[in-house]
């Protein structure tokens, strides 16, 4: 997932990035939208995985210490991940919580993070490293948080205005790859399948849990797609790359998902005139040096892992953490999901997002919605 960015792309999103916060820490404005919903896996976990048996657990340092707080939250990073600097550009004032701490707060008004490590598209993905939400669960569990914001406006109708304004981010299916179908020591996926195959069925899987939640009322929604994941440090040292920088056979996997992907996103787009959806285009966005990135270090993370890729108990890291672009053996590092989220947010190259970025897709007016929240 090492960037590609032009260098003087890298410098004006860095700068305007920079020139942002410090705009936002002393002017606090409404939000560009009233509520930021998310699903999704470890790149966009928050918490929710605290509460859970799994081994794909990070409450523990060194995880989370350039976050502001110095502390481990939960996040698979040592900072801020890319749905919390998206949170900032939006302008909200605190990061979306996580469903598993919001209890009875009126807070859920802003948005919850549904988003789980190890999670994925496939309820099965991920069991190897134990409990896990998976999309199908996020989505039951959005319908919980529902009834309760129509509990707490007064009445449906209410409810489905709201969350027809809201801004949803869904980032799933790199664990149905890799916690599903490159390990075949736990899972039959790879003998069922062809890389074809499944990517077909991931998608038509994929495809009715995002219609779900259109019926709950989502209308703008951005749907992430598969990053490089046979570039991550553990991919390198689990397949070995046969002379290649990254691990050809798991990025093309992820280029046959993604592609269909745009697919579902146009045909989504062109059976729900009174919804947009759009494509975040990591891949491409991960793809060539990382070194016009300011990138130093793009094959081994900052921290010492243990066998599951994640960074071992108070570990220290490396100190030059802007410098690496992985964390640990899989997950982005802070400096990494800052240029993600703002090429997300504010498209600096035509194809990273489709058919618009973030900014445009909060700013649309949706009127007339079709269904009521459920």
């Amino acid at each position: 997932m090492a960037c590609g960015m032009k260098p003087w792309v890298v410098v004006i999103a860095l700068t305007w990035f920079l020139s942002l916060q410090e705009h936002s820490s002393s002017v606090h404005g409404k939000p560009q939208v009233p509520c930021f919903f998310i699903f999704g896996d470890s790149l966009a976990d928050n918490g929710n995985n605290n509460v859970l048996d799994t081994l794909a657990k990070v409450n523990y340092q060194p995880y989370g210490i350039d976050f502001p707080s110095g502390t481990a939250t939960g996040r698979f990073s040592n900072g801020r991940t890319t749905v919390d600097v998206l949170s900032e550009l939006l302008g909200f004032d605190n990061y979306i919580p996580p469903f598993a701490f919001v209890n009875g707060s009126v807070d859920i008004l802003k948005g919850v993070n549904y988003a789980c490590g190890a999670a994925g598209i496939r309820k099965e993905t991920g069991k190897q490293l134990g409990a896990r939400i998976s999309m199908g669960r996020q989505l039951k569990n959005h319908k919980i948080i529902i009834s309760r914001i129509v509990d707490i406006l007064g009445k449906k109708s209410l409810a489905q205005k709201h969350l027809n304004k809201c801004l949803y981010s869904v980032g799933m299916g790199s664990n149905d790859y890799i916690n599903n179908y490159f390990v075949p020591q736990y899972y039959h996926t790879s003998k069922k399948f062809t890389t074809e195959q499944y990517a077909e069925v991931l998608i038509n899987q994929y495809s009715w849990e995002i219609l779900k939640l259109y019926k709950y009322g989502a209308r703008k929604v951005a749907l992430v797609g598969l990053g490089l994941i046979g570039c991550t440090p553990s991919a390198i040292s689990s397949f070995g790359t046969n002379g290649s920088a990254c691990v050809d056979t798991l990025n093309i996997a992820a280029q046959l998902f993604n592609r269909r992907l745009v697919s579902l996103v146009d045909k989504l787009n062109s059976n729900l005139t009174d919804a947009k959806f759009i494509y975040i285009n990591s891949f491409e966005m991960g793809s060539g040096d990382p070194a016009a990135a300011g990138f130093t270090v793009s094959n081994v993370g900052c921290c010492a892992v243990n066998e599951v890729g994640q960074c071992n108990v108070d570990h220290t890291p490396c100190k030059n953490r802007t410098e690496y672009v992985f964390w640990d053996g899989f997950h982005p590092t802070e400096a990494l999901n800052r240029i993600t989220a703002i090429r997300s947010y504010n498209a600096f190259n035509p194809v990273d997002t489709y058919p618009m970025d973030i900014s445009h897709l909060v700013q649309l007016q949706i009127n007339n919605p079709a269904t009521p929240a459920t």
